[in-house]
């Protein structure tokens, strides 16, 4: 097969290039910078990453090509993660990013090329059986990427290839050094899709104002301000700035809701208070992998965030054709804009973005 491979100058990418070529397929390397709004070495070091994916191509010896959507992300991608935080939303832009970058743009890239198909150094296992393509899990839970990749349609998985999906990061990292890669013990990257490690707050500043507010307990009492609703998300404990209070209890505090009405962040003390868990979640709407859609209601796992244990659960349709997904022990930290992501077994069916949580 002709195979072009998304080099992301990471380790991940170099040995899904090392087996592919291995297997005898002919294979490209393809570098995409994707940022171009405030690129600098300190920030989002492209010329590094680019550099060490030429340098796995050159020890491979095969074909490397630099290629930029940085319109198809600002557009696709970027512009959908700033009104996801305006509205008071914690969204996951590496979800979005795969499905309209690597695994739309870049795909549609490398079939006009003749590209038989794509491949990326993603944790996630592709299952073709009788004609059917399916996503799962990767074999190593510490690692599965399949949580990122529930967006994907059937198609997009057809043409998608994960030779790491049966591999452990320890033994990718051996493959890595083996081959003399100059990137075999590179640290994982964990900013933003193409956007880099940066400081978050100071980021997102520069494109969505932020609102300073009080931060109330339940019963009302004022006992602090934030400093924008954007930059908290449910669950969280750091970053506060309200320990120490001599009136106030030993337990820590965590944020249980976001005001948004009166720009108030609400928080309440303990691990595990009350208000901080749900029991159900809505969503707009639901992308299944496979198609058609299975038959509602359905008992299924779920995850609703990254490396979470599954989770047992039932979704329906609403009358008003949104979906209720119902736990069936309460969740933690249910948080607007993340994703759920449905399984049965090894399988992903699919998911979509929670809306609501809903505690009984």
């Amino acid at each position: 097969m002709k195979i072009i491979i998304g080099l992301s100058g990471g380790v991940d990418s170099a040995v899904t290039a090392l087996l592919l070529k291995q297997q005898g397929h002919a294979i490209e390397g393809v570098f995409m910078k994707n940022w171009e709004a405030d690129d600098t070495d300190t920030y989002c070091p492209a010329s590094q990453d680019m550099a060490d994916a030429q340098a796995v191509c050159d020890i491979l010896d095969i074909p490397f090509t630099r290629i930029n959507f940085a319109e198809q992300y600002w557009e696709k991608v970027f512009t959908s993660f700033l009104e996801a935080y305006k509205a008071g939303l914690t969204p996951n832009p590496d979800i979005l990013c795969n499905k309209e970058i690597k695994f739309r743009a870049f795909l549609d890239y490398a079939l006009t090329r003749g590209a038989d198909a794509i491949a990326t150094g993603h944790y996630a296992r592709h299952l073709e059986k009788e004609g059917r393509h399916y996503l799962q899990k990767g074999l190593d839970g510490n690692k599965d990427q399949s949580y990122f990749l529930h967006a994907l349609s059937e198609d997009q998985l057809a043409k998608s290839l994960f030779p790491l999906g049966e591999l452990t990061k320890p033994e990718v990292r051996a493959l890595a050094s083996q081959a003399g890669f100059p990137n075999h013990a590179k640290k994982d990257s964990t900013g933003i899709c193409f956007i880099g490690e940066r400081n978050f707050r100071q980021f997102l500043s520069e494109y969505v104002p932020a609102q300073p507010g009080n931060i109330e307990t339940l019963a009302g009492t004022r006992i602090g301000q934030h400093t924008g609703l954007m930059f908290y998300t449910i669950g969280q404990r750091q970053g506060l700035h309200i320990g120490g209070r001599h009136d106030a209890l030993e337990a820590p505090w965590f944020v249980a809701a976001k005001d948004m009405m009166r720009n108030v962040l609400i928080v309440v003390q303990g691990t595990d208070h009350p208000a901080l868990f749900a029991d159900s979640l809505i969503v707009d709407d639901l992308h299944w992998i496979n198609l058609p859609a299975p038959t509602l209601p359905l008992s299924v796992q779920a995850k609703t965030r990254y490396r979470q244990a599954d989770q047992a659960c039932i979704i329906d349709k609403m009358e008003d054709g949104r979906y209720r997904v119902d736990f069936v022990t309460p969740q933690r930290a249910i948080t607007p804009g993340q994703s759920v992501v449905f399984y049965q077994g090894e399988q992903c069916l699919g998911g979509g973005v929670i809306r609501v949580a809903i505690k009984h």
